[in-house]
C-alpha cells in the first residue's frame, strides 16, 4: 500500500472558523484527481468526567449544523502549538461545567473523519471532579450542565439520548477503563 502523492495544494476558503483546502493528488495507480478536498479542523480535547457520587458530567448544547439540542461530553478546539490535549481537556472541562479535576488520563486519541478532515480527537477520563466555580462561556455557547448516573448512560446511548460519536467512544472506553481498574 502507498500514499497518494500531493502535486499541487492551495486554499480555496481561508476564514478563523472554516479552512478547505483543494488538493491536486496521483494515485498509486497513476490516476490524478483534481479536486480532492480537505478540512483543516483544529484538534479536539474531550473529557469524560465522573464525580465522586459516580454521576458522569454532561453538557446539552445546541448544535446548529445538525440544528439540534445534543447532549454530549464536554469538548473544545485547541492549537497543540499552543496547549497540550490534556490542558485543553481540563479548560473545557471547567469552563463549561465549572468542574475541575486534579488529573486526568488519556483514553485514545482518534481521527473523527480522516477521509476529509485533518483533525485529531483527543478523550480523557477525570474522576474524580469537584463543582468549584463557574462556568466560562464564549458567546456561542448556552450550555445546560446534566449529571447522569452511570449506571444510566447505556440506555440513554440505545434510547438515543446520547448520539454524538466522540462522546459515545469515550463513554465505552472510559467505562471499560474504569471496569479494568
Amino acid at each position: 500500500m502507498q500514499k497518494w502523492k500531493r502535486l499541487k495544494s492551495y486554499f480555496v476558503f481561508d476564514h478563523l472558523w472554516c479552512r478547505i483546502r483543494q488538493d491536486r493528488v496521483e494515485l498509486p495507480n497513476g490516476t490524478i484527481i483534481d479536486d480532492f478536498f480537505i478540512h483543516i479542523r483544529p484538534d479536539i480535547a474531550l473529557v469524560l468526567p465522573i464525580t465522586e457520587q459516580q454521576e458522569i458530567v454532561f453538557v446539552r448544547q445546541y448544535r446548529h449544523g445538525v440544528e439540534q439540542i445534543l447532549l454530549e461530553l464536554p469538548a473544545g478546539a485547541f492549537n497543540p502549538e499552543q496547549e497540550t490535549p490534556e490542558a485543553a481537556a481540563l479548560r473545557e472541562l471547567t469552563e463549561e461545567t465549572g468542574y475541575v479535576a486534579e488529573s486526568i488520563v488519556k483514553l485514545a486519541t482518534l481521527y473523527d473523519n480522516p477521509v476529509k478532515d485533518t483533525n485529531s480527537v483527543h478523550l480523557f477520563l477525570a474522576n474524580p471532579v469537584k463543582l468549584l466555580t463557574q462556568t466560562s462561556l464564549d458567546i456561542t455557547e448556552d450550555i445546560q450542565v446534566v449529571l447522569i448516573p452511570i449506571d444510566g448512560v447505556l440506555e440513554k446511548i440505545q434510547a438515543g439520548e446520547i448520539c454524538v460519536a466522540g462522546s459515545v467512544v469515550a463513554l465505552f472506553l472510559g467505562l471499560n477503563y474504569l471496569k479494568q481498574s
